[in-house]
């Protein structure tokens, strides 16, 4: 069964699967679930309890912490902003920091992690009317999605991106750095074992290295049309 009001969007790290799947949510009036910000409360979760260190990550430890692991999503009443808590506590600035992205992948690839950021996904998205992105919302979380998006974009404009991102906020790093975190996570995220990054087979291909922000709502609603137009007439 296809479940058409359901909208899964993956990509590369940086390539602007939040700013997107945002702008879709609130242009549909859909729930936005932000599926890379659950994997890095987790990885912030493992730091600060000591799970996970420059030397290693405490399989056994982690998985018994999972049932310790609330993740929820608000929004702030004044400036409309979606954020995320961990525990019942405001994290959204804590898990977009360089220290959580230079680690995430080594959490997000245990097997008993993604089960249960799976579970809660699906529990979220019961009702229908959701866009959610990630790297395997497409292929694992939601097969059967009414519409999947696969974003990509050169890594040198990604990193430039989040270059630009990390340095409004204060954050000192340079860009080399960063080029070199986008290209790591891009190599882990294809490379892991659970769950690794790939197109869905029937994803659309939207590569944004030359594209502003409008033209990609453009684009969304010509294939949005389309899919809906489609639906249509085969019910």
């Amino acid at each position: 069964m296809i479940h058409s009001a359901i909208i899964a969007i993956d990509g590369y790290s940086s390539s602007g699967k939040s700013t997107f799947a945002r702008a879709i949510a609130s242009e549909l009036g859909y729930i936005y679930i932000d599926s890379g910000a659950m994997y890095r409360a987790v990885t912030l979760y493992c730091l600060e309890n000591g799970i996970l260190t420059a030397d290693r990550l405490d399989h056994k430890k982690l998985t018994e912490s999972l049932d310790k692991i609330d993740i929820e999503f608000s929004v702030d009443p004044e400036t409309r902003k979606q954020f995320t808590l961990l525990n019942g506590i405001n994290v959204e600035d804590k898990i977009r920091g360089i220290g959580v992205s230079e680690v995430v992948s080594k959490v997000s690839q245990v097997k008993e992690v993604r089960s249960k950021m799976v579970r809660l996904q699906r529990n979220i998205s019961k009702k229908g009317g959701v866009v959610m992105e990630g790297r395997d919302i497409g292929t694992v979380v939601f097969p059967d999605a009414g519409m999947k998006i696969f974003m990509t974009a050169a890594a040198d404009i990604r990193a430039r991106r989040r270059y630009d991102e990390l340095a409004q906020k204060g954050v000192k790093i340079s860009y080399e750095e960063v080029l070199e975190n986008i290209r790591m996570r891009d190599r882990e995220d294809e490379n892991r074992i659970e769950s690794p990054l790939r197109k869905a087979e029937d994803a659309l291909t939207l590569d944004n290295s030359n594209m502003t922000p409008d033209e990609q709502m453009r684009w969304f609603r010509r294939k949005w049309k389309s899919i809906n137009r489609s639906y249509e007439n085969q019910y």
